[in-house]
């Protein structure tokens, strides 16, 4: 990157918690936030398992006048990045507005708003559908509102790569910064698929994880896997140039230096069996950050639990990192925070960071029967103290999209 790009605040709303401190304790601990959808009538479902957003109160970050024309999942994104841009210490009034940027991804957008109109359009006609249903259902809708609350005049996008947004999102938002368009960013990913018509979608692909007890239905990389399970929530990071942090005294997490997407060009669903994509990636992001994959300490893996994307990914780790693969850890947190879509990448971007910074790495957790196809260290069930230089975060998603990030920890140089 010809400008060095630093993170500077981090935003979390998830299953674990609606702020970093209780997301990092609750992942350090291994502590699952699956459990039974509580937001819809599950009873015609075997096992409505799901990781929700509780104890959340959107009229914290949203005036009630508006708050009754948002969906759900922009309520996640605008309240994440309140919360990043308050961490960062960003004082908008100190800065050049037209150099702030918002961008912020979606992998399927206002699920519960279209779902919600179209029944009013069906049970009581065209005159009672919202005037505000096109300006709030878009997939840009957050990054609007969060320009509008915040004054940041600069670039202003939304990115849709489906489970893989956030990585992309977050990728894309770094080369802005790194090519001089901006001095600071903010960057992330958002979801809300928990409503009856797209559970019952995912649920009629045969994707989503059966399980007795909720807090067990996610073993990514296990024998017994037998799937994903839905979550939801936000992930913001703030980006922002190496010289403006350090103008204005900022804490700096960890350093930006890589990303790399790509695509399988296969199938809508399924993974490439020989990973070609995601090693594609991990290779690009890879030679962005002019680094080995020697360096590479820890990988916060995709790891959704399904018996196909499991040993995909474990195959493109070896064969992008060969010998090294075996010293590398490898974990998912999906096992505790579930798959939260669009919002995924930029979730685990943020927990990333923060491995790199606290040399704590998060378990996979509910690891309990090796699988020879998936034979790499996957710090079972508890966390590991680990000196972590390099991160890697991966996603892969719907339509062969991929991404792969790195962040280096912040040494002061």
């Amino acid at each position: 990157m010809t400008r060095r790009v630093v993170v500077t605040g981090l935003g979390l709303i998830t299953p674990l918690g609606n702020d970093v401190t209780s997301n990092w304790e609750a992942l350090v601990a291994g502590r699952s936030g699956i459990g039974t959808i509580t937001l819809f009538d599950t009873s015609a479902y075997e096992f409505p398992i799901a990781g929700e957003v509780r104890d959340f109160d959107p009229a914290e970050h949203v005036d009630a006048k508006i708050l009754r024309r948002l969906d759900r999942s922009t309520v996640f994104a605008i309240a994440a990045a309140q919360r990043a841009l308050a961490d960062a210490g960003i004082d908008m009034a100190k800065e050049d507005a037209r150099r702030v940027g918002v961008v912020i991804g979606t992998g399927i957008g206002s699920a519960q708003l279209i779902v919600e109109q179209a029944a009013v359009l069906a049970e009581k006609g065209p005159r009672r559908v919202s005037p505000f249903l096109i300006s709030h259902m878009l997939p840009d809708t957050a990054t609007g509102l969060i320009a509008i609350q915040t004054g940041a005049r600069g670039p202003n996008f939304a990115v849709t790569a489906a489970c893989a947004t956030g990585g992309a999102t977050t990728g894309e938002a770094a080369e802005i910064i790194a090519r001089g368009d901006c001095e600071v960013i903010i960057a992330g990913g958002y979801e809300a698929p928990l409503t009856p018509v797209y559970y019952a979608g995912f649920n009629a692909m045969k994707a989503l994880a059966t399980a007795e007890d909720p807090t067990k239905a996610v073993r990514p990389f296990d024998a017994t896997r037998n799937g994903f399970i839905l979550g939801e929530g936000a992930g913001v990071l703030i980006l922002e140039e190496l010289e403006h942090a350090r103008a204005r005294g900022a804490h700096i997490y960890a350093e930006f230096v890589g990303a790399g997407t790509s695509n399988d060009a296969y199938d809508m669903v399924a993974a490439a069996e020989d990973g070609h994509g995601i090693a594609q990636a991990m290779r690009d992001a890879l030679t962005r950050a002019a680094v080995g994959v020697e360096v590479i300490d820890y990988i916060n893996a995709h790891g959704t639990g399904t018996p196909l994307n499991d040993r995909v990914e474990t195959k493109a780790i070896r064969d992008v990192f060969a010998e090294h693969a075996d010293s590398l850890m490898v974990s998912s947190t999906k096992s505790m925070h579930g798959h939260m879509m669009g919002a995924a990448g930029a979730v685990e971007a943020a927990i990333t960071v923060l491995v790199c910074e606290r040399g704590i790495v998060p378990p996979t957790i509910n690891y309990a029967s090796p699988d020879p196809a998936c034979d790499l260290d996957y710090v079972p069930n508890e966390a590991r103290r680990s000196a972590v230089r390099y991160g890697m975060s991966t996603s892969v998603g719907l339509g062969g999209h991929n991404s792969a990030l790195i962040v280096k920890r912040w040494e002061g140089d």
